[in-house]
């Protein structure tokens, strides 16, 4: 899966380390019912910046395979998660909100579309529960939204399965949010890159 090569010269067991180390980090992503982009930020050692690539009220069509009433109150939003400084795709995500079912201050956030979903709930405050529905690996042509909608997934180069994840957030008895998130599977094999060539500045100016 990784061309050790061009990473590291330094150990003929860096290839198997670094698989184990991707294995793991998505281990914990897939499943995790906390916030995932704390884990992302934490890993990368960036902040995180939402870019919503759109964002609109559902149909009537769209309504109805939700087993709701004709006009109810859904809306879909696409985005991506960018870091802010190495400018890396760092997961695509699809996400369909209930407004009757999400508080009003939350609501008006998503509406603004100037942060993520997590952050906006975090920044009020708001108690919530996670519940994961689905996880797993599928290969881009496999990639759909909430609807099985086949979708075209924004990071480049694209060599391995795409981890991903799909869940709803409760902020009652009925859920208000359902995700789902697509991750970039170069997350692990990115982050090294950067604390080596660091290492590597850093020596230099030794």
């Amino acid at each position: 899966m990784t061309d050790i090569n061009s990473i590291s010269q330094g150990s003929q067991h860096v290839g198997e380390e670094l698989d184990f180390l991707h294995g793991l980090i998505f281990d914990i992503l897939l499943v995790t019912d906390g916030r995932t982009t704390d884990i992302l930020e934490t890993l990368l050692d960036e902040k995180i910046r939402v870019t919503v690539i759109r964002q609109e009220q559902m149909n009537e069509k769209h309504a109805d395979l939700l087993g709701e009433a004709s006009g109810a109150p859904y809306y879909m939003r696409e985005s991506i998660l960018i870091s802010d400084k190495s400018r890396f795709i760092v997961s695509h995500n699809i996400a369909l909100v209930n407004s009757m079912h999400v508080p009003p201050s939350l609501f008006e956030k998503i509406a603004h579309r100037q942060e993520g979903i997590g952050k906006s709930i975090s920044s009020i405050g708001l108690q919530t529960f996670r519940k994961v529905v689905d996880s797993g690996f599928k290969s881009e042509a496999e990639a759909v939204d909430l609807f099985q909608n086949p979708i075209k997934l924004r990071f480049p180069e694209l060599h391995n399965k795409v981890p991903y994840k799909k869940y709803a957030i409760f902020f009652g008895l009925v859920p208000g949010i359902q995700m789902l998130e697509y991750f970039n599977p170069d997350i692990v094999r990115h982050r090294l890159k950067q604390v080596i060539n660091d290492k590597i500045g850093g020596m230099n100016h030794e």
